[in-house]
């Protein structure tokens, strides 16, 4: 028997504004931070569990601190009956009244609870020798029902739905683990859309993403529509007919500016548009996805909780799901929105780039294809070139794919010297150890 005796937390931030990488219609001069904990144990495994909540810079120390509330639900804990029934100990953690309150099931508390939930699942993996893909997709059906709380999805989604779907997907899954061991994963790039990025770097950085393979970019738009269309007439001019261009808004309009504006965009082929309004209005989604169509909407990074997306889904307020390793309460909750997403036949196209989101969420992708939803058409993952030399297991990505990481855990571990070089404040959080 072991016992979780300590929640080491770091404030990390790396000066991402100095270059404006990252930077969109509201965003413009983020630093991308991790809030980043640590779950040490007393086993004789010396294995640690990581996990991070991103974020953009200042706030990132309120984050540590709502990871920091948590010490006493885990310090102390049994380690393996912790990690036996993962369901249980997310609806542990969840269901806190007093910190529920913060919330309930949404913001900063909401995330810190998705850090340690992800850290556990890091330290599960590590545990049984295998990537978390790998471990998640190789559970039972009913192993992964009960990894989900139900609670507020049942009109939506019953268990018995879920499970129908799993055992559907579980005949193949030994086939398409081959497959993407083979043939890897979709991404596509942000990487040459940033809006602070002069006319010369976008159409580079377009050459640079067809010439590594991806078969899509996307662009932020929303500040000044006359600069968004010059833009795009620069990245389609590069890029060539029939490639795929996204663009994100950022939650930057109204609905009759999101639907003027895509309509000024629209000669352009526009792949999709991300979060052209309030992620919290799903009313507003479904009129702009009825005001622009063709053009799907796509949403998701900074979508609450799974009710939220329950409601998109109900509202058809979106077209492309976009999960966030690091927004919800971590992965049982992530399993629950890939679950609605099956169920709706939504395809899921993941929020990634800032730092380490390309790592985590490449492994609830890969889950997805092999036992949820057991295809990847019309499905990506984000990929940012940003940040993945801090990690132990950075992610790997070329010829336009994500290729499967084969290191056990989640992929979520930092290096100790980019933590120690990047943590903000001098003295490192720590809980109290037992």
């Amino acid at each position: 028997m072991s016992r979780i005796i300590a929640l080491a937390t770091s404030d990390v931030r790396f000066p991402t504004s100095l270059e404006l990488d990252g930077s969109d219609a509201m965003n413009p001069d983020p630093d991308y931070s991790a809030a980043y904990l640590r779950i040490l144990t007393d086993s004789d495994d010396g294995l640690e569990g990581h996990g991070f909540v991103f974020t953009i810079g200042r706030g990132n120390d309120v984050e540590v601190g709502a990871i920091e509330a948590l010490s006493d639900h885990l310090v102390g804990r049994d380690v393996e009956e912790t990690l036996a029934d993962m369901g249980a100990t997310w609806r542990d953690l969840v269901y806190d009244s007093q910190l529920r309150w913060l919330g309930p099931e949404k913001g900063v508390m909401h995330m810190a609870i998705g850090a340690a939930v992800n850290a556990l699942w890091d330290l599960k993996a590590k545990r049984a020798g295998l990537p978390l893909w790998q471990l998640l997709a190789r559970l039972s059906p009913q192993q992964i029902v009960d990894l989900v709380d139900f609670r507020y999805l049942s009109d939506a989604m019953t268990p018995a739905e879920a499970l129908e779907i799993l055992e559907r997907a579980a005949r193949g899954r030994a086939e398409r683990e081959q497959e993407l061991l083979a043939v890897g994963y979709p991404g596509y790039t942000t990487s040459p859309g940033w809006l602070g990025y002069d006319d010369e770097k976008l159409a580079r950085l377009c050459r640079e993403a067809i010439a590594d393979g991806f078969d899509q970019i996307k662009l932020k738009v929303g500040a000044d529509l006359d600069d968004d269309i010059r833009r795009m007439r620069i990245a389609r001019e590069v890029c060539g007919p029939g490639f795929r261009i996204a663009v994100d808004a950022n939650q930057r309009w109204d609905v009759d500016v999101a639907i003027e504006w895509m309509s000024a965009l629209a000669p352009y082929d526009v792949a999709w548009i991300e979060e052209p309004t309030s992620p919290d209005d799903i009313l507003a989604h479904a009129a702009i996805a009825r005001g622009i169509a063709p053009i799907p909407v796509a949403t998701g990074e900074h979508v609450a909780n799974r009710v939220v997306f329950k409601q998109f889904l109900q509202a058809r307020g979106l077209s492309i799901l976009q999960i966030d390793a690091t927004r919800v309460a971590g992965v049982n909750e992530n399993v629950a929105i890939l679950l609605l997403a099956a169920k709706f036949g939504v395809p899921v196209c993941p929020h990634a780039g800032g730092v380490g989101l390309c790592e985590a969420v490449q492994h609830l992708s890969m889950f997805d294809f092999v036992a949820v939803s057991g295809t990847m058409d019309g499905r990506m993952i984000e990929y940012v070139d940003h940040l993945h030399e801090h990690f132990v297991d950075p992610v790997d990505v070329h010829s336009g794919r994500y290729w499967p990481p084969l290191t056990p855990g989640a992929s979520t571990q930092m290096l100790d010297e980019s933590i120690a070089e990047f943590t903000y404040s001098a003295q490192e959080r720590r809980s109290v150890a037992l």
